[in-house]
């Protein structure tokens, strides 16, 4: 016989800005029910009288302080009070981490993503979303396109200017910005204006900006793929350039939650285009000088990936400690003694090391290792077309040989 399901251990319930009176009844009857209900000071404001729990406000930083207060509260009646749809960008997701999906009964309320496209006339599935709750504004860079429709969540009063000077930086000057606040209350409200010309304010911390992205007339377009024109990034020389790179990123073969090691990272272009794929791809990139480690901090925040861990130091010292890697880029440095036998021990089965050089030396370096483990070894050469006085002819860079590979088991 199955046993039956044991009662859940934490009720989180999403409210709105309307309050008590938006909560459906059965919401209303587990927060009444409570013994203790723990929610931000705001959130609590909104409870009614007979509500007789124990109320508890959230601490910050929040994500911390979330396996102590349940272990302190635990074996009472406990409800979680969050914004919107706990389990969107809410507090839904570190319970669940915290306790397990079956220890928890959500309630969600309408998200304000929901009610920002309801008030737009916006398609939900059609409608990308970036949060810059707890995270900084460079990370919207990203996802702007021309011509397409985001809602930014916003981290309090100040973010809709912030947005506002980023997108003129970054050549979306024209973009059409609409600040939409307290949605769902009797006091929601719109502001229209454009981001170039913005000059409204800070208002209500409960808001959501929409952007009609327009690519300003003359600014550099970046592509969604990789291969980003090589003026994108600032850098001294060392960058793997455009056409090289995007080949590169082919043969890393990168998956949404996967995680890089970018070694010898020069300009850091690598390791930005690995976690441009997708929001989830984390990357960390290894540079020994000083000086470069900090241009790829700015390269990375300006082409929206500004989580882009950047290490300093020496390959292969300075790969000690780091998180297991499922793709290893090799972009420099192949000769120093103990690097590649390093990364390839880093590497967990069908883990994927790719490797660039010009150099006969490291050339033969990576011919030795193919023969070893297999793989496939490539020479890429592009050709650019220049003036030869009143004509036009080829200009050849220097042919990159490439090794890539995928670990099927222990090393021989």
């Amino acid at each position: 016989m199955t046993p039956a399901p044991r009662s859940p251990a934490v009720t989180v319930v999403g409210i709105g800005a309307d309050g008590w009176p938006g909560l459906p009844g059965t919401a209303q009857d587990a927060l009444r029910d409570a013994e203790v209900v723990i929610g931000g000071a705001r959130q609590l404001e909104l409870l009614p009288a007979d509500c007789t729990a124990e109320r508890v406000t959230w601490p910050s930083p929040l994500r911390p302080a979330v396996a102590g207060l349940l272990a302190a509260h635990r074996g009472r009646r406990l409800a979680v009070l969050a914004s919107g749809d706990p389990m969107f960008y809410g507090i839904g997701r570190a319970l669940a981490e915290e306790t397990g999906p079956d220890a928890l009964h959500v309630v969600p309320h309408a998200s304000s993503v929901s009610y920002a496209c309801a008030r737009l006339g916006w398609p939900v599935e059609d409608t990308a979303v970036v949060t810059l709750v707890g995270r900084p504004a460079g990370q919207l860079s990203a996802a702007l396109h021309d011509g397409r429709r985001l809602l930014v969540l916003s981290a309090g009063p100040d973010t809709p200017a912030e947005v506002a000077a980023l997108l003129p930086d970054r050549g979306f000057g024209g973009t059409r910005m609409r600040l939409l606040e307290h949605l769902g209350a009797a006091g929601e409200r719109c502001v229209d204006g454009h981001a170039g010309s913005w000059d409204e304010p800070p208002g209500d911390p409960l808001n959501v900006i929409a952007l009609e992205c327009r690519l300003d007339e003359g600014a550099l377009r970046l592509s969604a793929a990789p291969g980003l024109p090589d003026e994108a990034y600032e850098h001294d020389g060392q960058l793997t350039k455009r056409h090289v790179r995007a080949a590169t990123v082919a043969a890393l073969a990168p998956a949404p939650g996967e995680l890089l090691w970018d070694v010898g990272g020069g300009s850091g272009s690598l390791a930005i285009e690995w976690m441009r794929t997708h929001p989830s791809c984390r990357a960390v990139t290894v540079e020994r000088d000083p000086v470069r480690a900090a241009r790829i901090a700015r390269n990375a925040d300006r082409l929206g990936v500004p989580a882009l861990r950047v290490v300093t130091g020496a390959a292969p010292d300075a790969l000690a400690g780091l998180p297991v890697p499922a793709a290893v880029f090799i972009g420099g440095g192949l000769t120093a003694p103990g690097l590649l036998d390093a990364c390839w021990d880093a590497l967990p089965r069908g883990g994927r090391l790719v490797a660039n050089t010009v150099t006969l030396e490291s050339e033969a370096l990576l011919a030795e290792r193919y023969a070893r483990h297999g793989g496939e070894l490539v020479r890429l050469a592009v050709s650019h077309a220049v003036p030869v006085g009143g004509f036009t002819g080829w200009r050849q860079a220097m042919p990159v040989t490439q090794w890539s590979v995928t670990k099927a088991g222990d090393p021989t």
